[in-house]
């Protein structure tokens, strides 16, 4: 086996993208990357070649993440949130933008216009759209395709 340096070398980056793509925190990554190789290190002696390195070393990264994930659970504090402030305009612009929506779907002829109030208003999946309308799910999604186009056709001057 190479020495846990050349290890290092050759893997830290593939571990620490495989855990950015578990906390999406670059920080928490690196953090969590030094964590995996001190645990590898540690438990190296365990290492017997019967997978590669990098397989050992995610599964490592795994449980260490799992663990930190185990040790600061997710706190819902409000404070803390960025909660945009809503004004009197933005609503008004957003209700004049949503009559817009409804008036250009309105206009839309059938199918056209229920798959889109099934897929947007009624948050059906195209496999739910197709059997509420005694159809295949291809032909749902094709039609929403075809009416989002028409839509599109409209907006444009």
């Amino acid at each position: 086996m190479q020495s846990m340096d050349e290890i290092y070398q050759q893997y830290a980056r593939t571990v620490y993208r495989f855990l950015l793509s578990l906390t999406h925190d670059s920080d928490l990554a690196e953090e969590l990357t030094q964590e995996t190789f001190y645990q590898a290190i540690r438990t190296s002696n365990h290492y017997d070649e019967s997978c590669r390195i990098t397989t050992w070393l995610c599964g490592i990264a795994r449980n260490v993440y799992l663990t930190h994930l185990r040790k600061h659970p997710a706190q819902d504090n409000i404070e803390e949130q960025d909660i945009p402030v809503e004004s009197a305009e933005k609503d008004a612009i957003r209700s004049v933008e949503r009559m817009e929506l409804f008036r250009l779907l309105h206009s839309l002829e059938d199918p056209y216009r229920e798959v889109m109030y099934l897929r947007i208003f009624g948050d059906l999946s195209f496999r739910e759209i197709a059997q509420v309308l005694d159809r295949s799910e291809n032909w749902a999604r094709v039609t929403y395709y075809r009416g989002k186009e028409k839509l599109k056709e409209q907006l444009q001057p």
